[in-house]
């Protein structure tokens, strides 16, 4: 299978590059009650073959004997925190072990927001994996998500993927974990997903980097646009008339073009760039067509969400 080529990325194959695969080995992982029991639903439907809470120190070996199978295609590995023997340092070195071993996988983190966790915990009456333990202070249900957060902080930072489950719908995680593994036969090359969000509806979790269009003439003030949104061709042509808007997307694109193969280089499979602006309706919306078609000609496989659009 041939990979996709970015200009001015490098192929893989250096050190800390993962090779290709015919297996496409994934590993879905994340805070309890962030959705990964739905998630594994969803990588089911995709095709993947989902093994539940396979110890870390099996992982490698796992690994190598799906790399080495004709006939599993896609296997995905869902990771649950039930303790730290399982979570923590351990899977953390079983995860450079993969690197080192050079067997191809993505790592996939399901994040929420506190008041979501509560809630969810609320609404099924669960309980917390880590309720009652050493590492949750005292026995409120916010203590344990807490001290899973901290356990879990390095997993975060290393993974391939972050997704933020807080808002989304059963049918939008599918298509989030689709555009996750969209890259699994070429590793080497980045996806990327471009999310249109209001400022004034939170920042997105899942965010690798954020751009702020607040400064930028505002649509929603001209009558016959209010209704409308980014996406629309008078919106469009209101927002490309002003010199200033012209100057920002080319600076947006420039920095951009300087930033992915860097991360491409540094091993990042899939980025997450959240563009805002009040509401998320009008300019970020523009502007993440504008730079997923950008990214798109640049030969990355880019996808847009419009978070807010419909509030």
């Amino acid at each position: 299978m041939s990979a996709k080529h970015v200009e001015g990325v490098e192929p893989a194959g250096g050190d800390g590059q993962r090779p290709v695969a015919h297996t496409h080995f994934v590993i879905v992982t994340g805070l309890s009650g962030a959705g990964k029991s739905q998630a594994a639903k969803c990588l089911e439907d995709l095709g993947y073959f989902c093994v539940d809470n396979l110890p870390p120190s099996l992982i490698p070996k796992f690994a190598e004997l799906c790399s080495n199978s004709r006939n599993l295609r896609k296997v995905a590995l869902v990771l649950d925190i039930r303790g730290e023997e399982i979570f923590g340092d351990d899977l953390a070195e079983q995860l450079r072990s993969l690197d080192r071993e050079r067997i191809a996988h993505r790592v996939i983190f399901l994040d929420a927001a506190d008041d979501v966790l509560v809630r969810r915990f609320s609404e099924t009456r669960r309980k917390h994996p880590l309720a009652g333990r050493g590492g949750a202070k005292g026995a409120r249900l916010v203590d344990s998500i807490v001290a899973e957060r901290e356990e879990l902080k390095s997993i975060r930072d290393t993974a391939d993927v972050i997704i933020d489950t807080s808002k989304l719908t059963l049918s939008a995680l599918k298509e989030k974990l689709g555009h996750a593994v969209a890259g699994d036969q070429q590793v080497e090359s980045m996806t990327a997903s471009v999310v249109a969000f209001g400022f004034k509806f939170g920042i997105p979790l899942d965010a690798d980097m954020v751009f702020d269009v607040r400064f930028l003439p505002n649509p929603n003030y001209v009558d016959e646009l209010q209704p409308l949104t980014g996406s629309h061709p008078s919106v469009a042509a209101f927002l490309e008339n002003s010199e200033e808007v012209q100057s920002f997307k080319s600076e947006l694109f420039r920095f951009v073009d300087y930033l992915v193969p860097r991360f491409v280089r540094e091993g990042k499979a899939h980025l997450t760039i959240g563009i805002g602006c009040t509401g998320g309706r009008h300019r970020s919306v523009y502007f993440a067509n504008e730079l997923a078609a950008h990214l798109r000609a640049a030969r990355i496989e880019a996808f847009v969400e419009y978070r807010d659009v419909q509030r």
